[in-house]
């Protein structure tokens, strides 16, 4: 049976694995890189994300995680915040299923309990489709400066 759940801090060697497998699938071949597991548990400790996680009969087969950006309070306004959701994986051989389906429904379930303002996010070219499919739209208000990084 599939479940969609907050993931708990006793999960992390399982996003690791997934967080791996997503980058091998990128890459072509597993990538080595005796570092990563510290590295990312040490990003989990500053970077504190919602995480969810897909269980299919036990085993994990998918993540997402979402970011809240609590707004500045404003004199005479209810304090909001918003979403950007990120790094939503199901591995390969689960796609197609309804599986990334239910992540996002889990996390727009979350964002609308926290009363979120909008969900962001900045979809790969292959993935775009199925966000359309779930109500996203592009985004014309927003601006973004992607040139912070010089490159030679």
């Amino acid at each position: 049976m599939l479940i969609v759940r907050l993931a708990g801090p006793h999960e992390t060697s399982d996003l690791i694995r997934l967080r791996a497998l997503w980058t091998a699938e990128q890459a072509g071949a597993p990538v080595d890189d005796p570092d990563f597991e510290d590295r990312y548990r040490a990003w989990q400790e500053n970077n504190k994300r919602i995480m969810f996680v897909a269980e299919l009969d036990g085993t994990p087969i998918g993540m997402l995680n979402l970011m809240v950006f609590e707004r500045m309070p404003k004199p005479g306004k209810k304090s909001s915040c918003w979403v950007y959701l990120g790094n939503v994986f199901v591995s390969p051989d689960h796609r197609n299923r309804g599986v990334g389906g239910k992540l996002l429904e889990a996390a727009t379930t979350y964002s609308q309990d926290i009363s979120a303002a909008r969900m962001v996010l900045s979809p790969s070219a292959q993935s775009q489709n199925f966000y359309r499919r779930h109500g996203f739209v592009p985004a014309e208000e927003l601006l973004v400066k992607t040139s912070l990084i010089p490159t030679d």
